[in-house]
């Protein structure tokens, strides 16, 4: 049988991202509230997150809808060439992401619309673009979302679990 969170790992592993990355992002997402909040603490969030099925079921598609941009296997263009800008008036990157928020409510919402605007650490590198408004390497425009989808998630299931 199939471990879908390590399969899920692995992908993310594949385009860039690690664990630790995600986890410095709810770490920066946090640590206004939880001066102390290391790293290692955070782990535990996200490997919570990344166990739930529905985000391993979004970081697949994602992810799969990304590599079909970066191989132009979209057959409408104009869908393509919105696919490969990260076109701002696209918003189904967020939309999908929003799904792993829901999991964990209104803190991970909008501490997602935080980082997303803010562009922390692997969020913002998966976002960066070269001087001409191309992309250097891979077309990141639904993982960048649920990086941070899921490093808001992860912050957000560490609030809930602390004492006031």
């Amino acid at each position: 049988m199939i471990d879908l969170r390590e399969h899920c790992i692995q992908l993310l592993a594949n385009r860039g991202v690690s664990v630790a990355d995600i986890a410095d992002c709810a770490v920066y997402l946090q640590s206004a509230y939880f001066p102390n909040l290391k790293r290692e603490d955070m782990v535990e969030s996200v490997m919570d997150v990344l166990g739930k099925r529905e985000v391993q079921y979004t970081i697949m598609t994602a992810i799969a809808i990304d590599k079909a941009a970066d191989r132009g296997d979209i057959d409408d263009p104009i869908l393509l060439n919105m696919l490969r800008e990260d076109d701002g008036l696209y918003g189904v990157d967020e939309v999908l992401a929003y799904s792993i928020c829901n999991v964990y409510g209104s803190i991970a919402l909008t501490n997602f619309g935080y980082i997303d605007k803010d562009k922390f650490g692997i969020v913002g590198e998966l976002n960066k673009k070269n001087p001409d408004g191309s992309y250097p390497g891979n077309h990141n425009t639904f993982l960048d979302d649920i990086v941070g989808a899921i490093a808001a998630s992860a912050a957000a299931r560490y609030a809930h679990s602390q004492e006031n």
